[in-house]
């Protein structure tokens, strides 16, 4: 058995990713501990978001309150409901998290079956809950649940299910090893279905791969060829020949992996997370720079491919927690690239109509500073005022339409914030 550890700001990220999983049927609650209990019986987001709530009010020092752990089992484990659910608890109580308010999922959205915990660093009185050694700890409490439990030991080759790759640094040197560490497991875990989705990912680790075609002897071939990539995209080094790193990251294998993942994508219906995540963060976040951001709190990076006029050409979607990777224009024609230039290009001419007015009313921007020291007339300072609204933010999420409007009447007190504190 084996665990990853996260830490977050963004309750309502996590929760709604679960939640999502849910919805689709791909996921179930199995267990809640210290959480209020709806009178129907049905647990929905707002039910999820009061129950936290008091902790993250209470937290003022915590900069990352939120505690997303993945718990992940042999695929040999064959086990109940019921046993999932007291290895959560089992396994909370022994990492000091067992009188925490949290929720218990269990995914089964890919053929290994695991379970998702979502709870909080901070107790009810804001202080947060030592986590010195955590990963030691974990490693500890995972062997005795597997010796309770009577489950297949985690090996060494084992790893935590959606512990990130590291991306190739050109100046930490040993640039074959950096590169193979990303490629293979790149290459045995990731949906793609051609390779400019497969050179699409790399790029997001900092490396380039190019076909080359040839004829030696009379002989044609055609093979991959790998390179480091800078922080400016450019490629640095000497570039190695696929051989180098064996078979399984050669063009044949990879072809064939293709053909396999388009099978895998369309039995488990993989593309409509992908596609149902990018079109409501898009809905609440319609500009480029929080569209962005928005994404990978849900676990998925977009590549933008622009042309030297700014003009967006190709969009590429890497959904993390799936492992698999789309073209825009293979998850609909919606979130194609041609879209998402006239969307963002609006948005910036929206901005630079903004500045104009600016710049022809200098005086409306003097008639909206306020004074730095100023109290509102409920007596709370800019600084008091501030703090609400971090705290809020934490938790709060903009409406998007799937779970209703939650908690308004906090979203009203954000409002105070633009009404009394510091203009910029």
């Amino acid at each position: 058995m084996v665990t990853k550890i996260s830490s977050g700001s963004s309750l309502y990220g996590v929760l709604a990713y679960n939640q999502i999983k849910v919805d689709d049927q791909k996921a179930l609650v199995l267990f809640t501990n210290r959480m209020i209990e709806p009178q129907d019986g049905i647990y929905d987001m707002g039910i999820y978001m009061r129950s936290f709530e008091p902790y993250l009010l209470a937290n003022i020092k915590t900069e990352k309150p939120v505690l997303h752990i993945s718990i992940n089992p042999d695929p040999k484990d064959k086990l109940s409901n019921d046993q999932l659910s007291e290895i959560a608890q089992d396994y909370m109580q022994k990492m000091g998290y067992g009188d925490q308010p949290f929720i218990v999922y269990k995914h089964e959205d890919i053929d290994r079956e695991h379970i998702h915990i979502v709870s909080l660093r901070v107790d009810e009185t804001g202080k947060s809950i030592k986590d010195s050694f955590e990963h030691r700890r974990s490693m500890a409490a995972c062997r005795e649940l597997e010796q309770k439990y009577g489950l297949f030991p985690a090996t060494k080759k084992q790893r935590p299910d959606g512990v990130p790759l590291k991306q190739v640094r050109y100046e930490d040197g040993d640039i074959k090893h950096q590169i193979a560490n990303v490629i293979r497991p790149v290459a045995r875990d990731y949906h793609f279905q051609s390779l400019k989705e497969y050179k699409a990912l790399l790029s997001f680790y900092n490396i380039n791969v190019e076909e080359v075609r040839g004829e030696v002897k009379g002989k044609s071939y055609r093979g991959l060829v790998y390179s480091a990539l800078n922080a400016q995209g450019e490629k640095v080094g000497n570039p190695f020949n696929a051989s180098t790193f064996g078979k399984s990251v050669g063009i044949d294998a990879l072809e064939k992996g293709m053909e396999k993942s388009a099978e895998t994508i369309k039995q488990k219906g993989l593309k409509e997370r992908s596609k149902q995540v990018i079109a409501t963060v898009l809905k609440s976040h319609p500009d480029r720079i929080s569209f962005e951001k928005e994404l990978t709190k849900n676990g998925i990076t977009v590549l933008f491919r622009e042309n030297e006029q700014g003009r967006i050409y190709g969009a590429t979607f890497i959904d993390h927690e799936q492992k698999v990777v789309f073209n825009g224009s293979r998850l609909g024609k919606e979130f194609s690239a041609n879209v998402f230039n006239e969307q963002f290009s609006n948005d910036q001419n929206t901005n630079m109509s903004s500045q104009a007015d600016l710049n022809l009313h200098p005086e409306s921007e003097l008639q909206t500073a306020q004074p730095e020291n100023r109290s509102s007339s409920h007596g709370r300072t800019d600084e008091t005022v501030e703090l609400v609204g971090d705290l809020f933010s934490v938790f709060l999420p903009e409406h998007d339409g799937r779970t209703g409007d939650i908690r308004p009447e906090i979203r009203n007190r954000k409002k105070k914030k633009r009404k009394y504190g510091r203009q910029t």
